[in-house]
């Protein structure tokens, strides 16, 4: 790349910045197929681990990958759709909870900790909601633009791989909005439960993406107009750190629903800009499952989370360093003295 991203004067701007993205080192990948081939076991026998490393060694451009340093970053947004009803729990708790991980009281603090990963926490305006996007935009350009650089800012060069999460009493709403503005269907195919919506606040939750998405028609057909239709700061901020990771040529760790949505309004722009990322999990929430198919990805792990904060890729972390142990670690047939096939 001969510039950086961000800081960007408009989205026409951005736009033409991203052209010049890298792609997958091929040939790294084809050495790290050939070594895997050569290890001491059955050609594909470790499964998914198998993928992982490779996928790995295509993008760090080296048939040997590894993990030095694993980042994770939690941002953090409040959202203006709350005026409709579609929350359980009140706003203050963003502001608390970002406080908890501060603290390391969360469990995203333990997950981290155990797998390995240095964690950060970005909170992004919490004082002052997105607009409510029944009734106006979430976003303005500006705005987006600017929660976009934020979650740029927030990734760190010299890691090795990128996990992201989020935190925002209403963002499920704004999640299940962005993937039926990308991918269609009905407002219902994507609405689940979220933090505990009972049958009536996922009524509200439906009600209000139907107006957002008859409010909003004209801007469907692409990636950064649907996130100023429906915001929030924090999905903008991890699709600044999507593209930041993938100028930077570093893998990522999706989390569960919300952050999955967020990222995916990005298939829509040209270059296959998820090509680096892992969905680290199978969401709870039921429109996981659908974004995954529409994606054409398989996610790493299926353990009933739907807690959010990172927390399902800070677990598929330890997977991932698996099957880089795995894939560097193992002797060849040659180096064993093992008759290969």
């Amino acid at each position: 790349m001969t510039k950086p991203l961000f800081p960007a004067a408009s989205l026409a701007t951005l736009r033409t910045r991203l052209a010049d993205l890298p792609g997958p080192d091929e040939a790294a990948a084809a050495a790290a197929i050939t070594r895997q081939t050569n290890l001491t076991k059955p050609p594909g026998s470790l499964g998914r681990l198998e993928d992982l490393a490779i996928l790995m060694a295509e993008w760090q451009g080296t048939d040997r990958p590894r993990i030095r340093k694993a980042q994770a970053v939690v941002f953090a947004g409040n959202h203006g759709v709350c005026a409709q009803g579609v929350n359980p729990y009140p706003q203050e708790v963003t502001v608390q909870m970002v406080a908890n991980f501060r603290a390391g009281g969360a469990a995203i603090n333990q997950l981290c900790r155990a797998s390995g990963a240095e964690l950060s926490v970005v909170e992004l305006e919490l004082d002052r909601p997105t607009g409510d996007f029944t009734q106006g935009l979430a976003l303005s350009e500006a705005e987006l633009l600017n929660a976009l650089a934020h979650g740029a800012a927030a990734l760190e060069p010299d890691a090795d791989v990128l996990l992201l999460g989020e935190m925002g009493i209403g963002n499920s709403t704004v999640a299940a909005a962005l993937a039926n503005a990308t991918f269609g269907g009905t407002a219902a195919d994507w609405v689940g439960p979220g933090t505990g919506s009972d049958h009536e606040g996922i009524q509200r939750k439906i009600a209000a993406i139907e107006a957002g998405m008859k409010l909003h028609a004209g801007l469907l057909g692409d990636a950064f107009t649907t996130l100023m239709a429906f915001g929030g700061r924090e999905q903008a901020a991890i699709c600044g750190a999507v593209l930041a990771a993938r100028a930077k040529r570093i893998p990522v760790l999706l989390d569960g629903f919300i952050c999955t949505a967020a990222a995916a309004v990005l298939a829509r722009l040209p270059g296959d800009m998820l090509a680096h990322c892992i969905v680290s999990h199978v969401s709870a929430e039921p429109g996981q499952r659908r974004l995954l198919k529409h994606l054409g990805k398989q996610a790493v792990l299926d353990l009933g989370m739907r807690l959010g904060e990172g927390s399902g890729a800070a677990v598929a972390l330890g997977v991932l360093r698996a099957a880089l142990e795995a894939h560097n670690g193992m002797a060849t047939f040659a180096e064993a003295g093992v008759s290969g096939a």
